[in-house]
């Protein structure tokens, strides 16, 4: 299968300064090609309860950009956390470097072509991001640990992995009973699922917000949107995070939309 390239740069180059396409594609299955991404990356400072995390990707992010070692990630953990934000928003800190490309969860089939094209572009590198990935016993989840197999042997020396997962092993640790029946000892199933996960050398994980940080995520994002100060506002994102059962970035950043919304104002995120 022929992978069709679009303008990817044939060197280092600055990124375009506007920021609503900094080197982000999307590879599209259907059309046999990558396409340019749309939408803008959230400034990493409104990303709040993950400075750890944050810190750890950039200067894993910044090793890659400047040709140093650096290892696939894994970010895992509670849904709407901000793992597919913060990779988003790390790139879009070393664009002028880095291209990002998204692999949907059911197109990990084509990493290997993929991975003899982009090679063929060093010395420009590339972030392969591979979001909200949940994988079964199938071709998908063997495709994907045997790119990892063996470090980064499998993986051209121009391109990394950027994962993201609800599960923290991205499989179901249970073996099923048809694995246990053909397995000599059952815990080995077990074992070969979880070893994928390790095969990431950087694993972050992500966890719901306290009631305080989720509230300064409000603010935040309040902030940023230029609304009037509203003594209730913290009275109706509480009550909003109980709509919405938690308390995550992304519930604070769609309190904050909404609110916005109804009072006819625009907002940029």
């Amino acid at each position: 299968m022929a992978v069709l390239l679009p303008d990817l740069p044939t060197r280092p180059a600055k990124a375009a300064a506007d920021r609503e396409t900094p080197r982000r594609y999307l590879w599209r299955s259907n059309e046999g090609k990558l396409v340019r991404g749309s939408g803008t990356a959230l400034p990493l400072e409104l990303l709040l309860g993950v400075e750890e995390q944050k810190q750890r990707l950039i200067e894993n992010t910044r090793r890659f950009a400047e040709g140093l070692a650096a290892h696939h990630a894994l970010l895992w953990g509670a849904r709407g956390t901000g793992k597919s934000s913060l990779v988003k928003s790390v790139h879009a800190l070393f664009a002028d470097s880095l291209s990002l490309i998204g692999i949907l969860p059911n197109d990990l089939s084509v990493l290997g072509t993929l991975f003899d094209a982009l090679e063929a572009l060093a010395p420009n590198r590339f972030i392969l991001f591979l979001d909200d990935i949940a994988l079964d016993d199938g071709d998908d989840y063997h495709t994907l640990k045997v790119t990892l197999d063996g470090g980064v042997s499998e993986v051209p020396a121009n391109c990394l992995i950027y994962t993201t997962s609800n599960r923290r092993h991205i499989t179901d640790r249970h073996a099923t009973e048809t694995e246990s029946a053909r397995a000599l000892r059952p815990e080995e199933v077990v074992e070969d699922k979880v070893s994928l996960a390790d095969r990431f050398g950087l694993s972050l994980g992500f966890y719901p917000l306290t009631r305080d940080i989720y509230l300064e995520a409000v603010l935040a994002y309040w902030q940023t949107a230029g609304l009037p100060e509203d003594k209730d506002f913290h009275a109706e994102a509480e009550k909003f995070s109980r709509l919405r059962g938690g308390l995550s970035g992304r519930v604070a950043l769609q309190f904050v939309r909404d609110y916005a919304a109804r009072q006819g104002k625009p907002f940029p995120f």
